[in-house]
């Protein structure tokens, strides 16, 4: 497991750490077989997908059962590591393409998350209510919300990790009231400086 994660998640226990140092290889061997990740970013695993991921529990604080949902989530991010960090949090994670959920269904399996649950779906399909609804990198902020509390899906709050500029995105949802958060003053080096967490309150 790289040490970055002990530095801004001191209270891992044994159970998680082999989780987290499992990480790489489960997805290093299905990235083989069906490319989710690219190979320049396997270089830096854990720092741009597995810290990258946590960045949102620095702010996001779920109570116990609560359920989230992680739209486009792709290879698993940031679902995955979410639900080793969250144990008791309930985690449903979406993406439209197939092979992408092949991939974080085994990864999940292998690693016994039992709190993960992954579909092959569109995210204006979802039925259900959700504490929370996060994403990285997906759509801009005007087009997410939508999906989150359309006739289908009730969210309560939506969490996206995100780069570069986003005043106008922001401004575009100025009716709904809403947090920027600058990972680079948490996080140091050239990756995180321009990333960025939002909070928007939908409900």
């Amino acid at each position: 497991m790289d040490n970055s994660l002990s530095t801004y998640f001191p209270d891992l226990n044994q159970e998680q750490k082999e989780r987290f140092a499992a990480l790489k290889p489960l997805y290093e061997e299905w990235n083989a077989q069906i490319n989710v990740i690219s190979r320049k970013d396997m270089d830096h695993f854990y720092e741009r997908h597995v810290l990258h991921s946590l960045a949102l529990a620095l702010y996001w604080k779920p109570k116990p059962e609560a359920k989230a949902i992680d739209i486009g989530t792709g290879g698993g991010f940031p679902g995955i590591p979410l639900a080793i960090l969250y144990p008791e949090v309930n985690f449903l994670l979406v993406d439209s393409i197939g092979k992408k959920i092949k991939v974080v269904n085994e990864v999940a399996a292998a690693l016994g998350l039992k709190n993960v649950t992954a579909i092959q779906e569109r995210a204006e399909n979802i039925p259900g209510k959700f504490d929370a609804v996060l994403t990285r990198a997906v759509s801009r902020l005007n087009v997410l919300i939508p999906y989150c509390i359309n006739g289908k899906m009730k969210a309560k709050t939506l969490w996206c990790l995100k780069g570069g500029d986003l005043r106008e995105e922001v401004e575009e949802i100025d009716r709904y009231p809403s947090v920027v958060y600058k990972l680079g003053q948490k996080i140091p080096g050239e990756f995180f400086e321009t990333k960025q967490v939002v909070f928007v309150q939908l409900g």
